[in-house]
């Protein structure tokens, strides 16, 4: 599972990505995502840090991407905002998790820590946006993935 922070800026990312090219106050990509304002703009400023997106201060100003949205994954979101998900590292937390001395879910993180980074890898911020526009366009609730878009 995605930190919340993560789960956040992809929703966001998502929502810019349908802007087409135009920047997006934080406040509106709040409003629009359900996202605590404060705290995504939090998450915007590492976001830009780390080249994801630009931002811009002013009139006429907001965020937009710093890359086309089928160049930006999850794994890119992940990775800039420091998310446990991407961390080599026990699926429990433990220190002192190995082949030599494993946890109780050892194996089965072993087993599917790939796919999972797979998964990652290739869900794009343009996946994001076709679900942000489909949740538009049907007036359904844009919390809730389709189960044939995650088994994909």
């Amino acid at each position: 599972m995605l930190s919340q922070a993560s789960g956040y800026a992809a929703s966001a990312l998502g929502f810019v990505a349908c802007s087409d090219s135009k920047s997006v106050l934080v406040k509106d990509i709040a409003e629009a995502t359900a996202i605590p304002a404060p705290y995504l703009a939090k998450i915007v400023q590492v976001l830009s840090k780390r080249g994801i997106v630009r931002t811009q201060r002013g009139i006429g100003g907001g965020v937009t991407l710093a890359r086309a949205p089928e160049d930006i994954t999850l794994h890119d979101i992940c990775v800039a905002l420091d998310d446990p998900a991407v961390l080599n590292r026990c699926m429990l937390g433990t220190a002192i998790c190995s082949d030599d001395r494993a946890c109780p879910c050892h194996s089965f993180w072993k087993a599917n820590r790939g796919e999972f980074q797979d998964f990652l890898r290739k869900t794009t911020v343009a996946d994001m946006a076709e679900f942000e526009k489909r949740a538009k366009e049907t007036g359904k609730n844009r919390t809730l993935w389709p189960a044939a878009q995650v088994a994909s």
